[in-house]
């Protein structure tokens, strides 16, 4: 299996236990009621999640929201969940749906795409400097409620 052999889709209700496994499998448990209830507040014109299905499994997801600048007249992208299950790792699937993103992003003529990538998650930063992502713009902060 190739990367050109999954179909990317827009994530439905039924997927919802198979994107809890795969959540928690990146450990981020998560139940299929709690996915379900995510997937109905991603359903909108500016935030979606998307599946790559190959043959009916579903091998990865990227969630993702279209949010507009204050600052200009325009918006960016912000991938906030990006998830291949393990067994398919570096077979392109991960490059598919951040690539859908892009796409995503373009067709909202968005200026960029950003997504956050933990130090303890290597592979994931060496996907997103391969695709261009640049991680010395980093000035993230954070303050728990």
């Amino acid at each position: 299996m190739i990367e050109t052999d999954v179909a990317l889709r827009p994530a439905t209700a039924a997927d919802a236990p198979r994107i809890a496994a795969l959540f928690t499998e990146e450990g981020y448990p998560a139940g299929a009621t709690a996915v379900e209830a995510r997937l109905g507040r991603f359903n909108t014109d500016d935030s979606t999640v998307i599946v790559a299905d190959h043959d009916g499994d579903i091998l990865g997801f990227i969630a993702l929201h279209v949010v507009p600048r204050f600052e200009h007249d325009d918006a960016f992208v912000r991938i906030v969940a990006l998830v291949v299950d393990s067994a398919v790792r570096d077979r392109g699937i991960g490059r598919v749906l951040m690539a859908e993103a892009e796409r995503i992003g373009r067709a909202r003529e968005a200026a960029f795409v950003e997504i956050t990538a933990g130090h303890h998650r290597p592979a994931a930063r060496h996907l997103y400097d391969s695709l261009g992502y640049d991680a010395s713009l980093t000035a993230y902060l954070r303050k728990r409620l």
